[in-house]
């Protein structure tokens, strides 16, 4: 996901193996993680002749927000968890969200 996100446009999935170079992974196995994460509607294919174009179904900042709503929605009390959550990160932070609450 983080080489998607990173990306202006769409990647083919050669493009995205060879985004992580350095990790020398097979197609197939960048193909399989590709499929998976279509599956799950993290990415978009679109074929384009006889390649597959792949592009972020959200922004990383959107995912994000949904994975922070999906663990309050887990929680029995979601204030307690909010106060929780309040707690631990940084006072520049908490300052930040009174910003955007005002």
């Amino acid at each position: 996901m983080e080489v998607l996100w990173a990306a202006t446009g769409e990647l083919t999935a050669r493009e995205v193996q060879e985004s992580l170079a350095d990790r020398e992974l097979a197609t197939t196995t960048v193909l399989t993680v590709l499929g998976r994460l279509e599956r799950k509607q993290l990415v978009v294919r679109t074929r384009d002749g006889r390649a597959h174009h792949y592009r972020p179904t959200a922004s990383r900042e959107d995912h994000v927000a949904e994975l922070m709503n999906d663990a309050l929605d887990g929680a029995p009390d979601r204030g307690a968890a909010l106060a929780r959550f309040l707690g631990s990160i940084p006072s520049e932070e908490r300052r930040k969200l009174r910003d955007l609450l005002d």
